[in-house]
């Protein structure tokens, strides 16, 4: 149940001592509620008048609300504390998921992220509070029942001590079947999210080719599979919270007879036997409280454990070079730079140099390295051989706050941030005019979009928003780079591969004039791109199969004009 990154969380430790403080005053407030209603009962049954027992009746109020009173503190205390370490690793996971990049979240699958940062923290806080009050109560209050019970009465005390080593054993039994449950469930669940997630952005795809409905029968499989690994966990669950509440009380039963048939036959007196009696279900019940949450706490253990996984992963090394503004006489190098997804498998391999204000082209069929190279220039990736050499300085990866600084990213589908236009557009340049952002409006083509909107700058759009096209939502990324004049280096992921050819070829129209004075790098399977192109990158499995210009590629008759022949026909103007 406790998993040792709990200890790298903040504060734990004094956490934790401070919590064994609350439960040592709490088990001690037990032993004195005991004894106050042992003296009670015992003083009554030998007619004692009862305004004799007033002060064993307040010690017992007093006990009694302490107790109490420390549980609501402790709880609240763990509350707070687990909200606020929740919220940090929620912060964290995000940075580490905005280090890594794409990479990350295509290891781990967009569905399972999404899952992880918002139900899995959540999880995870009531982790935190469950193991602690539940690990630590477990640990403090039996010790001192059990030495209150050996100073009464030595039998019971035996009894007790040699009853809860087994009825732990039994439940690490119960544990470890629970667990495998619970891990197969979990993988299960993130399959589920996956599954998910990948079929609803496909929808229209699916749906275009008539296959919705056999991926909804698929997605009806997964969540059957996952319905039925969640019941397998409740009933190994059920059974076990059953079994040591059965044992637990057999145990407390077996006390009970004990002490009876010695107080029948004097062995011993009332009052040791009824405050043993009263402190026996208080020497279980941590435990028995324990059992009840570790069920509910396994979720929040494998999501606690991703997400440290995640947070404790090796980044791409930040060297910090000192970079200036790209200018016509700067060059990058990719000098023989390798890197895999997997050890086994072959390596993409690069070595190729872009200079100046070039456009440059990076083309190939699919799966062919564009997005590999992409994310490596973006400095995603850690390259396994090789260096880059930007501006005459070497380093083994671009994950360069210098080099970030001077980049301008344009994805497939650019993100359109739940806010006002002028929010999105400006999200390069907060301090933008609304002057130069109606001037980026009308560079790319959006005054109709603006004509249309009922607040104009200040209407909300996005998810849930103003709904906008692919179209658009490609303008708004064109005018955020439009309106940007200090970066000077503009990635392109295909960024029209989701668009039809009459509105790819309008924004072709708006785009060009923006990639003058600056490093362009368009990767797209789009070829009439290329004749606007200074340089043509040609990719074959992860390899640079050719580069040169449009018309030295053609007369060359290599694998970039294979290509062009493959593509005449399926698209126009190539």
């Amino acid at each position: 149940m406790f998993d040792k990154g709990l200890l790298t969380l903040t504060d734990i430790k004094k956490t934790m001592r401070g919590l064994v403080g609350l439960y040592i005053l709490q088990a001690f407030l037990i032993v004195g509620q005991a004894v106050s209603l042992g003296l009670v009962i015992t003083h009554l049954w030998n007619g004692k008048p009862l305004k004799e027992q007033f002060i064993y009746i307040i010690g017992f109020i007093i006990s009694f609300a302490g107790r109490e009173g420390l549980q609501w503190w402790s709880n609240r205390w763990l509350d707070d504390y687990a909200r606020v370490e929740a919220k940090k690793l929620r912060k964290t996971l995000l940075e580490k998921v905005f280090i890594l990049g794409p990479e990350l979240v295509q290891k781990q699958g967009t569905g399972h992220m999404v899952t992880l940062t918002l139900d899995g923290i959540s999880e995870v806080e009531d982790y935190i509070k469950l193991t602690l009050s539940k690990m630590i109560s477990m640990m403090i209050v039996p010790i001192v029942v059990l030495a209150m019970a050996f100073y009464l009465d030595w039998i019971s005390g035996v009894i007790l001590f040699f009853i809860y080593p087994l009825i732990v054993l039994f439940m690490i039994i119960l544990g470890y079947a629970a667990k495998a449950k619970a891990d197969k469930q979990f993988v299960s669940f993130q399959r589920l999210s996956n599954h998910f997630i990948d079929s609803l952005r496909g929808i229209d795809t699916l749906k275009y080719f008539g296959l919705s409905k056999r991926y909804a029968n698929s997605i009806y499989k997964t969540s059957e599979r996952f319905r039925k690994t969640t019941m397998s966990v409740l009933r190994v669950a059920i059974l076990s919270t059953f079994a040591l509440d059965f044992f637990t009380t057999l145990s407390i039963a077996v006390v009970a007879v004990f002490l009876g048939l010695r107080l029948i036959n004097g062995e011993i007196t009332l009052f040791p036997a009824l405050t043993v009696l009263i402190l026996s279900p208080e020497y279980f019940l941590p435990i028995r409280a324990f059992a009840n949450d570790y069920h509910a706490t396994l979720n929040g253990k494998n999501s606690f454990h991703s997400i440290q996984e995640i947070i404790n992963s090796a980044e791409v090394k930040e060297s910090k070079l000192e970079l200036h503004q790209w200018q016509p006489t700067d060059s990058l190098k990719l000098d023989n730079i390798e890197f895999t997804y997997d050890d086994n498998a072959e390596p993409v391999k690069f070595n190729t140099e872009f200079t100046g204000y070039q456009k440059v082209g990076i083309i190939g069929m699919s799966g062919a390295g564009k997005t590999t190279l992409i994310n490596l220039l973006s400095g995603f990736l850690p390259l396994k051989n090789g260096k880059f050499e930007i501006q005459g300085k070497e380093t083994t990866d671009l994950n360069e706050d210098a080099w970030r600084n001077q980049i301008i990213y344009i994805p497939q589908s650019p993100y359109i941030f739940d806010n006002t236009l002028r929010y999105n557009i400006a999200f390069y340049t907060p301090d933008a005019s609304d002057e130069e952002i109606i001037e980026a409006i009308k560079a790319v083509g959006l005054e109709d979009l603006l004509e249309e909107l009922p607040d104009k700058l200040d209407t909300l759009i996005g998810n849930g928003q103003r709904t906008l096209s692919g179209g658009q939502a490609q303008r708004i990324a064109l005018a955020r780079a439009f309106l940007d004049k200090q970066r000077k280096v503009l990635i392109f992921d295909e960024p029209t591969a989701h668009l039809d050819i009459e509105t790819e070829l309008e924004l072709k129209e708006r785009m060009l004039p923006l990639m003058k004075d600056r490093l362009v790098i368009f990767a797209t399977h789009r070829l009439h791109w290329m004749k606007d192109m200074d340089k043509i990158v040609v990719l074959k499995d992860g390899k640079i199969a050719e580069e040169g210009q449009y018309d030295e590629l053609l007369a060359h008759q290599a694998y970039f004009y294979e290509l062009l022949n493959r593509a005449k026909g399926g698209e126009k103007n190539v």
